[in-house]
């Protein structure tokens, strides 16, 4: 099986596409929605180990769509804004290329 590229190599939406590709990242994401929390509660919502939020929360700041922040031996999430405006860009630009080409082929259509 390929090995998947460096997340350095990609773009930066797909740096957000595939963090949130992950559901277990995805579940980090909604959480931090309600506001910030310490790595070891996320832990323990997804029941996987503190390297493995770490991981998580690694792959999810590349992209932009959370940072930690160290207080004394508290390490903490929350949720950050900049991978957010990306996507929600990404899926406008999309929307609107859709729309264009539907509307072309509705024309099309009527003939």
């Amino acid at each position: 099986m390929p090995r998947p590229p460096a997340p350095e190599t990609l773009a930066p939406i797909d740096r957000v596409l595939r963090a949130l590709a992950d559901p277990s990242r995805r579940r980090i994401v909604e959480r931090l929605g309600q506001g910030p929390a310490s790595v070891s509660s996320l832990a323990e919502l997804l029941g996987v180990s503190l390297t493995a939020v770490s991981q998580h929360l690694q792959i999810l700041a590349e992209a932009g769509l959370a940072a930690t922040e160290k207080t004394g031996r508290v390490r903490t999430a929350r949720r950050d804004p900049a991978g957010f405006a990306l996507l929600e860009q990404w899926l406008g630009d999309s929307r609107t290329i859709w729309e264009r080409r539907l509307d072309a082929l509705g024309e099309l259509m009527k003939d």
